[in-house]
């Protein structure tokens, strides 16, 4: 006989550490989203538990009480995994499985386990695999012995299963294998942003499960994977979407941010997330139904001035407004905001307010300009289609005509050189 019945999620118990630098109340904002973390990965929290400290222990990352604590918990309810809101050592992962008996995982490992399980294109897998080994490699102490038990579930898909045996040299050699791999992912990537030239680019971004997909989706009628879960969405997409009647823009929908996203994390994506860099402008994706919402906005454009891409024109979206108890967020936030727009991407509330609001960042950030180019300057005029958006292309004799968009902070500059080119002054190396 079969059991086609849907197998029992993985129960857990989590751990957060309060300190005077994070405060009760931040802790339990993020043992919250660590529980929405625990969900997204297939665990069901059966238990929390959090400590106030002055310093963290260094042999069992939390107090010996509080360990003996966990144990009782683990055993009476038989919890086979402990989740940690913060990063341990390898010495705090294999002291706390000596006691308390089961697997335990920290935020990191966790996260990474959730980016394995959903990776699909193979830079998402390449990429996730490199930050998995990156994150083992420093643990790679005493021959892995607190795995020996070999667990199974949550934490261990990818390179963590067959790895363990694995020594420091082989796991380098690997990651460098992968570092080149996506080299030649990120090189194909340069070659693709250049065909796209041509357009006005902006990427979305935000807090995981704040709905880019599900408003990329309804601007370019595409069917980007949504599901209501965080990091639904790991590869970067990029869809078509007509602004005005003679415009249209290119947008591309980009991983979501997290509190504590491992720094390894952020690296390994590297590729993907230059879509943010390279992109023209912003739209920066806000869930106004959340409870933290100052705390997102926050990590957001605290990761985006991590990536060079916060001094980006950026246009404040706040989203999911069909999910407000209460209306008055909205006067409070458009005060906070001046400029920002507020849409519900589900519902397609304010859609065409929210293309108005773009069509005048554009209008404010970027000017257009006919410039007049002999056809001898072929590295200028290549150099134009890398800097700006080429709308139109016309030959005269032995001249090109060029009407062209450009961002308003380098128009002047822009157009001096092709002043100076034309001259004889300059000439663009």
């Amino acid at each position: 006989m079969i059991d086609l019945s849907p197998s029992r999620k993985e129960r857990c118990l989590l751990v957060g550490v309060s300190t005077r630098l994070t405060g009760k109340s931040q802790t339990a904002e993020s043992l919250e989203e660590l529980a929405l973390l625990a969900d997204t990965a297939g665990a069901e929290v059966v238990a929390r538990v959090t400590q106030d400290r002055e310093h963290f222990e260094a042999a069992t990352f939390i107090g010996k009480g509080k360990v003996e604590e966990l144990g009782y918990l683990v055993r009476e309810k038989k919890i086979p995994l402990v989740i940690f809101d913060d990063d341990l050592s390898a010495v705090q992962v294999r002291n706390l499985e000596g006691v308390l008996e089961c697997k335990v995982l920290d935020r990191s490992a966790l996260i990474l386990d959730i980016f394995a399980a959903r990776a699909k294109s193979n830079e998402a897998k390449t990429q996730v695999e490199l930050a998995q080994l990156q994150y083992l490699l420093p643990r790679l102490t005493r021959q892995w012995t607190h795995l020996s038990k070999q667990f199974g579930g949550i934490g261990t898909k990818g390179p963590g299963e067959t790895q363990i045996e694995t020594d420091r040299r082989m796991i380098k050699t690997r990651i460098g294998h992968l570092k080149e791999k996506l080299e030649r992912i990120g090189r194909q990537r340069v070659t693709q942003r250049k065909g796209r030239r041509k357009h006005t680019r902006g990427a979305l971004v935000g807090y995981t499960n704040a709905g880019k997909s599900t408003l990329l989706n309804l601007l370019s009628g595409s069917d980007v994977f949504v599901e209501n879960r965080l990091f639904a969405t790991l590869d970067p997409t990029t869809r078509l979407v007509p602004l005005t009647a003679g415009m249209d823009i290119l947008i591309t929908d980009t991983v979501g941010f997290i509190r504590k996203l491992p720094h390894h994390l952020i690296a390994s994506f590297k590729s993907s997330l230059e879509e943010i860099t390279e992109a023209d402008f912003l739209l920066h994706l806000v869930d106004i139904s959340s409870d933290n919402i100052e705390d997102q906005i926050r990590i957001v454009q605290e990761t985006l001035d991590d990536l060079h891409g916060g001094e980006k024109p950026t246009l404040m979206v706040f989203n999911k407004i069909d999910r407000l108890g209460d209306r008055g967020k909205i006067p409070e936030f458009a005060k906070a905001y001046p400029h920002a727009v507020f849409i519900s991407a589900t519902r397609g509330i304010n859609i065409l307010g929210f293309k108005e609001s773009i069509s005048r960042l554009l209008s404010d950030e970027f000017v257009e300009n006919n410039l007049r180019i002999s056809q001898q300057h072929q590295k200028l005029i290549s150099h134009l289609y890398e800097v700006g958006e080429v709308l139109d292309v016309q030959y005269e004799n032995n001249s090109v005509l060029l009407k062209i968009r450009l961002p308003r902070k380098d128009a002047e500059r822009i157009i001096r050189l092709v002043k100076e080119t034309e001259n004889g002054i300059h000439e663009l190396l």
